[in-house]
């Protein structure tokens, strides 16, 4: 069943060219949104609209710069004349660094996109409804990352934590005027931002949440489509977990997904690191 309130509406989707962003430009277009598709590849940003059914058209901007989110937003209204809705979806994974590793400029960059990215864009998106005024839906992309911790992948996961508070604010913000906000939590879904290797174990991790598999773009797209859309009229400021259960598991009991796993195993590296690092400082 279509969801309500999509039809000729105008929505800009940032990381359009990844994963999640072009199968939410895919599931936006076949509901009779007007898409602009935003990405700092420009050249892949023009195929992903060109492969649309509907009305689109592609920007090439730097998420992490004023200029680059005013350009996109100038760019659409040009184009449509409005935005109603926008889908803060782009963002990057870093690197699997351990904490005494992570450089600086690698947690900037994260930061930069990420977090810095996503509130651009909602403040570009909150202007534009004051200088028109209207109103609309956002939707961010957080991440499971964003709900618990993890001894890899810091700045991203920090990063998605984050994300959860901007979200949370600025739907308090946008409450008293009708813009609604909410995040996204998606959980294990392989897509090119972690690479070929970072696939395949997600994959296998996959295998013990309580659905027992991966999830798609497709299925992520679908609960984009959903808050964005007159269904959810009544829901803002939330964080929406999809992620196969993964979210809902106690790892401290049987059946308790990730905790499945052989500590002696995921803790070798940093137990034999520290350990080796300790005895020959105090050698020296």
């Amino acid at each position: 069943m279509p969801a309500s309130g999509l039809e000729d509406k105008v929505a800009i989707v940032t990381g359009a060219a990844g994963g999640l962003g072009q199968a939410a430009t895919q599931r936006l277009s076949e509901e009779g949104v007007k898409v602009v598709a935003v990405d700092l590849d420009a050249e892949a940003a023009q195929k992903s609209a060109a492969d649309l059914p509907g009305e689109a058209i592609a920007v090439g901007s730097d998420v992490s710069s004023e200029e680059g989110v005013e350009h996109y937003v100038a760019e659409a209204v040009k184009a449509f004349g409005t935005v109603d809705f926008h889908f803060l979806n782009a963002g990057i994974a870093g690197s699997l660094a351990e904490l005494v590793d992570v450089p600086v400029n690698e947690w900037d960059k994260v930061m930069a996109v990420n977090l810095r990215g996503p509130f651009l864009g909602i403040r570009a998106a909150f202007r534009q409804y004051l200088a028109e005024g209207t109103t609309g839906s956002i939707v961010v992309t957080s991440s499971i990352a964003g709900l618990r911790g993890s001894n890899d992948l810091l700045a991203y996961t920090t990063s998605k934590h984050g994300v959860v508070g901007l979200v949370h604010g600025a739907a308090v913000y946008g409450g008293p005027i009708g813009v609604r906000v909410n995040g996204i939590a998606p959980g294990i879904v392989p897509t090119t931002i972690f690479g070929a290797s970072g696939q395949a174990d997600m994959i296998r991790r996959a295998g013990t949440s309580p659905l027992r598999r991966p999830g798609t773009p497709e299925e992520i797209a679908g609960s984009v489509a959903f808050l964005l859309s007159d269904d959810a009229t009544y829901i803002t400021g939330e964080i929406l977990s999809i992620d196969g259960g993964a979210n809902v598991q106690n790892a401290n009991r049987n059946a308790g997904g990730a905790g499945l796993w052989d500590v002696s195993i995921t803790d070798e590296t940093i137990l034999r690191r520290h350990r080796d690092e300790h005895t020959n400082t105090a050698r020296r």
